[in-house]
């Protein structure tokens, strides 16, 4: 049995309609900032972890592929691992330091950094 009608993030599971199509909701692709642009804040956070802490870093804006390539530039230079969710990078430990030293060399002068 084939679905006819795929469900999509509108909520429409169903319609009785036979020439009933989806529109198709066209995607912004936002430009990436330059680096010195960027308004990034790097912050401690624990919650959610079971107590282990992370690093975030938010205020990304531009493309989904370079904010991968951020997060992979700072896992790389911290030396552990993380990753990208929901528009912020996430670095396992305490690496406020280290990022924003990067971020700093790597001309984000607006950068802002925020306690956890």
């Amino acid at each position: 049995m084939s679905k006819k009608n795929k469900p999509d993030s509108n909520g429409f599971v169903f319609s009785t309609d036979p020439n009933f199509r989806f529109k198709e909701e066209p995607e912004e692709v936002q430009e990436t900032l330059p680096s010195n642009q960027q308004k990034l804040k790097v912050r401690l956070d624990t919650k959610q972890r079971a107590g282990k802490a992370v690093t975030l870093i938010e205020g990304f804006k531009g493309k989904e592929v370079d904010l991968e390539d951020l997060g992979k530039k700072l896992k790389n230079f911290c030396g552990t691992g993380g990753s990208v969710k929901d528009g912020e990078v996430i670095i396992q430990g305490d690496q406020r330091e280290k990022i924003l030293t990067w971020l700093l060399k790597n001309n984000y002068t607006n950068s802002k950094k925020a306690g956890g």
